[in-house]
């Protein structure tokens, strides 16, 4: 009974595998200029969004600015979780709107993809051959 489990399971091969053996081989940089070429891509800035609550409004001490919203984000660190933005917002039909206080929001960060980092499976202690300095692949560059 085991043997026949064992053929079974080691005689299956999921989907997604099949589909990516079908595909022919290319290199990361070739994979990268594909998707640069691809016109029907739209390509995004790296971002996140956290959720936040207004605690309160702050009032403008001048009649003709506008006050500021304190935004506690959820997500963020305690020290690094208050924020304070113009109390002023502009809808999809261009119309101005204020906060109030108790709203739910999502702030969203986004960054330049030339100033962000892609981030890498490797970890970041040295495998046993590299330490030995038996590890030949070449580095990248």
């Amino acid at each position: 009974m085991r043997k026949k489990m064992k053929k079974i399971i080691s005689n299956s091969t999921h989907a997604s595998v099949k589909r990516e053996m079908a595909k022919p081989r290319m290199a990361k940089s070739a994979r990268i200029a594909e998707r640069n070429l691809d016109s029907a891509r739209i390509s995004e800035q790296p971002s996140v969004t956290m959720p936040g609550t207004v605690d309160k409004i702050i009032p403008s001490l001048r009649p003709n600015q506008p006050g500021k919203a304190h935004i506690a984000l959820d997500g963020a660190d305690r020290r690094y979780r208050n924020l304070r933005i113009e109390n002023t917002l502009i809808d999809e039909n261009g119309d101005d709107r204020r906060l109030e206080k108790g709203a739910r929001v999502e702030v969203t960060v986004t960054a330049d993809p030339d100033t962000s980092t892609a981030i890498t499976n490797k970890s970041s202690r040295p495998t046993q051959r590299e330490r030995a300095g038996l590890d030949f692949r070449r580095p990248n560059s």
